[in-house]
Parts: C-alpha cells; sequence; structure tokens
C-alpha cells in the first residue's frame, strides 16, 4: 500500500478510535494533516482571543520545514498508535 493509501486509511480510522484522544494529541493530529495537505502555516497568528485556533495555528506551526512524506508517516503512525 502507497504512503498516500496509508495516509487515506488513517484519515477514516481517526474517525473510529476506540476512545477520545486527549486535546495534546487532538493538536498533533491535526498539525500533521495541516502540514501534509498544506505545507507549512501560513495566514497571520489568531489573536488572544481565539485560543483554540490560535493552539492549532501554534501546533501546525510548529511543524514548519517538516515534509509532506514525513507529516504523512508521522499521521499515520500516530492514528496506528491510537487504535
Amino acid at each position: 500500500m502507497s504512503l498516500s493509501e496509508q495516509f487515506a486509511q488513517a484519515q477514516l480510522d481517526s474517525k473510529n478510535l476506540p476512545e477520545r484522544p486527549d486535546n495534546m494529541t487532538l493538536l498533533k493530529i491535526y498539525a500533521l494533516f495541516k502540514q501534509t495537505s498544506n505545507g507549512d502555516a501560513s495566514g497571520e497568528r489568531p489573536g488572544f482571543t481565539d485560543m483554540i485556533g490560535r493552539a492549532k495555528w501554534d501546533a501546525w506551526n510548529s511543524l514548519a520545514g517538516t515534509a509532506q512524506e514525513e507529516a504523512q508517516q508521522q499521521y499515520i503512525d500516530l492514528i496506528n498508535d491510537l487504535k
């Protein structure tokens, strides 16, 4: 199975995890997905009144420079660990 097929399967698996991951893990999942889909974080960092948006942007921005394939593999590994 190719990396993109494994990534697509991991996306499906992420919707059927046995239990909801903690917020830090959810941020990591979000950030890896965004890095894979869109590359490095773009746009301005949300203001302090948007705490959730700011946390998501910060998590995504922490992966700046990570290659798409590397982000896909990390996403797949994380979802597999949670299954």
